[in-house]
């Protein structure tokens, strides 16, 4: 095991100096591209920053506002009825937008209900299972300038539901199992 801890904190490094050293055999100027590529990194960073910001702001104020907990409440019996605890309705909603915010009310969760209870495993397969719509969407759309994005909502949206319906499915199945 310690082995493996030494080859994972030395890989980076060795990643670094291997491309340095690539690099400097072809006579490319090493140095210059990677200040050309950082310079490129900030200008990104600059245009994407709004669209974060916003992001980051309004998932704080749907939590601050009750509005998760008011939209858990009523949708608590559809919930039941696919077997979704109502208390995964605010990272469910939330991982489409912010995967930190998402961890968060997962780390609530675990300390109301615990990792290994149903709730807990559900959420935990959840976070694995699907994506950042939004984020993704806005973010590396803007990066890329791709402007035809009919069908992407649609199927990430599908790919979310299945993401759901897997966690809670492999759940069940992990519970009932004595998993």
């Amino acid at each position: 095991m310690r082995f493996l801890m030494y080859v994972s904190d030395c890989m980076i490094p060795l990643l670094i100096v291997y491309l340095a050293a690539v690099g400097i055999s072809k006579k490319n100027p090493v140095y210059d591209q990677f200040v050309e590529g950082a310079k490129e990194g900030i200008g990104t960073v600059f245009q994407i920053l709004p669209t974060l910001v916003g992001l980051m702001i309004g998932v704080g104020v749907l939590r601050a506002s009750g509005f998760l907990d008011f939209l858990s409440g009523i949708l608590q019996k559809p919930m039941e009825w696919l077997h979704i605890p109502s208390e995964l309705v605010p990272v469910i909603v939330v991982r489409m937008f912010s995967s930190s915010a998402a961890t968060g009310l997962v780390l609530d969760l675990f300390e109301t209900y615990g990792p290994d209870s149903l709730v807990g495993t559900m959420a935990s397969i959840l976070m694995g299972c699907t994506e950042t719509i939004f984020y993704t969407m806005s973010v590396y759309f803007m990066t890329a300038k791709i402007t035809k994005t009919k069908w992407t909502l649609p199927g990430a949206l599908f790919g979310t539901a299945a993401g759901i319906a897997a966690s809670v499915c492999l759940a069940l199945w992990m519970m009932a199992s004595g998993g």
